[in-house]
């Protein structure tokens, strides 16, 4: 229906321009009725191919304009050299085949495409980030062959044919199809902020409502990771999640982690909530005589989120946290759920790394 519509519009336009044009030869006073319908004749067969073309629908969808930037952009590499953390070893890898298989890993295939897509962008840019930084400094001292590794050090990678063995034949004929056609539809494409390469794409897996302030986790603030709201995570896996621990478990793992903190001794009156970020995670907890922060605490008792609340009794403590992940950067459930909601992949990366485009 709506190619007939574009067509039966598009073909009242022809007509009203052929009227037009003979209206035109006709004014000249010199000119008879049949020879303007001649003259106009003739003129129209020097258009009508244009005419045609633009009656003709397109079975091509239309590709979106890329933004001419105003600086030199960055080229990805055609390969990019990969340490194999199970086989160790270095393979060297076709660059957008490598982040095919790092979106195939970090996301779930049956996210929306414009979240596959953002993803696509957040991973090339890491991956080139690094490659970048590794002709300056060298490689990572824990992988100094390759500039990237496939482990949750670096992003976390799987080649066409190990995603075919864990996941078969069924899941490479639509998940993998899906993977491949959200990186191949940003091809090339990085983010960047002021005329400057990112370097810092990061992202998590849900923040519970709002994303953090990167100095607030990590050592530095960046300019692109502050805290925003990401209010589209209804789907997300981990809210309200709660784990206990007896406090003498607690107590264990707390010390265990941090030996060289005087805890003193600890019972459930010592232990409360200091302060927190503008994200809402947990800044500094006390525990007994030693302060240290939310993410320590998150670390030692593998927690999904220092986004937690904490309920202590005499023998236990409860830990209910929303959210996985540090929280930093983009939050992919928020990006599935902004792209449910009809943004697309441009419009969920500038919101979760403020003030930078895509190129």
């Amino acid at each position: 229906m709506k190619i007939h519509i574009l067509c039966s519009r598009k073909l009242r336009k022809s007509m009203y321009c052929i009227k037009k044009i003979i209206s035109a030869v006709s004014a000249f006073p010199f000119v008879k009725p049949a020879l303007a319908v001649f003259v106009s004749l003739c003129l129209l067969l020097v258009l009508a191919p244009y005419i045609l073309s633009r009656l003709a629908p397109s079975d091509e969808p239309e590709k979106e304009l890329i933004p001419q930037a105003s600086f030199e952009l960055v080229k990805t590499p055609s390969t990019i050299d990969i340490f194999r953390t199970e086989k160790n070893k270095t393979e060297t890898l076709g660059f957008e085949d490598y982040i095919k298989g790092v979106v195939s890993c970090e996301m779930p295939s049956s996210f929306h495409e414009e979240a596959l897509k953002a993803q696509a962008v957040a991973a090339r840019t890491y991956a080139v980030s690094r490659v970048c930084r590794a002709y300056e400094s060298g490689n990572p001292d824990s992988h100094p062959q390759a500039p990237l590794c496939d482990s949750t050090h670096c992003q976390v990678y799987r080649s066409e044919s190990e995603n075919r063995t864990l996941k078969g034949d069924s899941w490479m004929k639509d998940s993998w199809k899906k993977i491949c056609a959200a990186v191949d539809d940003t091809e090339g494409q990085l983010l960047y902020y002021n005329g400057e390469l990112v370097t810092q794409a990061l992202f998590h897996s849900s923040s519970g409502g709002k994303t953090e302030n990167c100095e607030d986790v990590f050592a530095a603030a960046v300019p692109y990771l502050v805290s925003v709201d990401s209010p589209y995570e209804d789907e997300a896996t981990h809210q309200n999640e709660t784990t206990s621990f007896s406090i003498n478990e607690f107590v264990d793992k707390i010390k265990s982690e941090y030996p060289d903190i005087e805890f003193g001794e600890i019972n459930a009156s010592g232990i409360k909530i200091l302060s927190r970020s503008s994200g809402g995670r947990v800044e500094k907890i006390q525990i007994g005589n030693g302060v240290i922060s939310g993410r320590n605490v998150r670390e030692a008792l593998s927690l999904p989120s220092a986004n937690f609340e904490i309920d202590v009794s005499d023998d236990s403590i409860t830990f209910t946290s929303n959210g996985s992940g540090h929280g930093v950067g983009m939050s992919q459930y928020g990006a599935d759920g902004m792209a449910k909601k009809g943004y697309n992949y441009r419009e969920i990366l500038s919101h979760y790394y403020s003030g930078t485009q895509v190129y």
